[in-house]
């Protein structure tokens, strides 16, 4: 986490406002906590959630930890810098949930001047049980 720093603008009153009108808030989640190097955020499992098998659908996980992941790049990214762009992605699914709390805690792996990776865990609140692993590495993106 060398040379990392927190925006201190970017809080989570300040990203669920952004959030507003975009996938982010149509699937639910809640930016909860900014941290150097980490960000909380939370989501509600909803029936919309689910696949047509009855469990939580991939891509509901993925949108958790992919938000997760996103606004902790906007968090910090470097002084100058414009905006990210998500350009890898990887989850391991290891369990699922039908209804309840998902939590997302989301790390710094790596941070430098054009790339930063960002690990997530998504797991279930009432069972403590880790539903998702997640990499991914976002595109820094700086003024032409």
């Amino acid at each position: 986490m060398a040379g990392l720093q927190l925006r201190p603008e970017i809080t989570p009153a300040h990203m669920n406002k952004r959030a507003l009108g975009s996938l982010i808030a149509m699937m639910g989640v809640t930016y909860d906590r900014f941290e150097l190097g980490r960000v909380v955020t939370h989501m509600q499992i909803r029936p919309d959630h689910l696949a047509p098998n009855g469990f939580l659908h991939a891509a509901a996980v993925i949108a958790l930890a992919d938000s997760s992941c996103g606004g902790a790049t906007i968090a910090h990214l470097p002084m100058g810098a414009e905006n990210f762009t998500t350009i890898e992605l990887k989850s391991n699914h290891l369990g699922t949930a039908t209804d309840g709390i998902l939590d997302c805690l989301a790390t710094n792996a790596h941070s430098g001047r054009t790339t930063q990776v960002w690990d997530a865990v998504v797991t279930a609140r009432e069972s403590a049980r880790t539903i998702a692993l997640f990499r991914c590495t976002q595109m820094i993106l700086w003024p032409k």
